[in-house]
């Protein structure tokens, strides 16, 4: 599959909702941390294949802000999956010039985990490869307000007139600023639906919804995923002539 791709027409940002570990670990009779344990398997393909393709970003919907909500036996368990993973995997990322991000509330992150997430993403700063971006604490709405909040503040301070306050006024202040919005948005498990991530990045993404539960996801879904993409005409808003004029 990966050989079949057109390398001139890739997505420079990919972004994945990682959905369906719970129905996956229900299937096997297992608890739903089971799942999660499972899925990391997949998190590292999806980071292998977008480096052998050269894409530049990859962000991967990790904990949404609604999350919290989940039983906290769950919640703690995934918080120490997360530091056990990124210490697990800080060696490969510098090997393979990886550089990690984090987008999100991180200061509502448990206080271990938020040390060794800021640490990693410290020390992979000056690698230049593919920028792996975890959405931790996030949701698309509350990353809205917090850039509106910042705008008001420019604004009270006399920094900023409210006439200037234009699109990209909105979106310098957004946790993704100096990021490409992506161009194709991959969820798994059969859902379909966003789930309050990216709102304003995914404007004009290409969507993928694959049945495919994450824990079983591989390189060749995502390059099926690429592949889907490449076959799609991207309009935004014009007409099929004007764009192949």
């Amino acid at each position: 599959m990966k050989e079949t791709l057109d390398r001139s027409n890739l997505p420079k940002h990919i972004a994945i909702i990682m959905d369906g570990n719970g129905r996956w670990a229900k299937k096997k009779g297992a608890m739903r941390i089971f799942g999660h344990r499972n899925a990391i398997q997949a998190v590292r393909e999806s980071i292998e294949g977008a480096a052998e393709l050269g894409i530049e970003y990859l962000t991967l919907f990790s904990f949404s802000t609604e999350n919290w909500s989940r039983p906290q036996e769950e919640v703690k368990a995934l918080m120490e999956l997360l530091v056990q993973t990124i210490l697990a995997e800080v060696s490969q990322m510098m090997k393979n010039n990886i550089q990690l991000n984090a987008i999100g509330d991180l200061e509502s992150l448990p206080s271990h985990a938020r040390e060794k997430l800021l640490e990693t993403i410290q020390k992979t700063s000056t690698n230049t490869g593919l920028t792996v971006t975890l959405a931790l604490s996030y949701s698309g709405q509350w990353e809205i307000t917090q850039a509106a909040k910042r705008i008001a503040q420019k604004v009270s301070e006399g920094k900023l007139k409210p006439e200037e306050i234009t699109q990209e006024t909105l979106a310098s202040h957004l946790d993704t600023a100096g990021m490409p919005d992506p161009e194709l948005m991959i969820r798994t498990s059969g859902e379909f639906r966003i789930s309050n991530f990216l709102l304003w990045q995914l404007a004009y993404t290409e969507m993928v919804f694959t049945p495919v539960l994450w824990p079983d996801f591989r390189k060749d879904d995502l390059f099926a995923a690429i592949d889907d993409f490449q076959k799609r005409e991207r309009r935004f808003g014009k007409t099929g002539e004007q764009v192949n004029s």
